[in-house]
């Protein structure tokens, strides 16, 4: 799985941060940053990031 955040949508919410702080954290500019392709056993936490994103800016890829 690949996660793709649409930068354009982000409003840094950091709800993603909440759901599944393995994958995505602020940076010291409170800018996101994320892992694009976290390991299998982070799949739900993912899943549930993009659920909770205020903005839909989450989007979740096959590889």
């Amino acid at each position: 799985m690949r996660v793709v955040v649409d930068r354009a949508l982000c409003q840094t919410h950091a709800q993603c941060v909440f759901a599944a702080p393995e994958v995505f954290e602020l940076d010291d500019d409170d800018r996101l940053v994320y892992v694009a392709e976290p390991g299998d056993g982070l799949i739900d936490a993912v899943e549930d990031a993009a659920r909770v994103c205020p903005v839909q800016a989450i989007f979740l890829e096959e590889l």
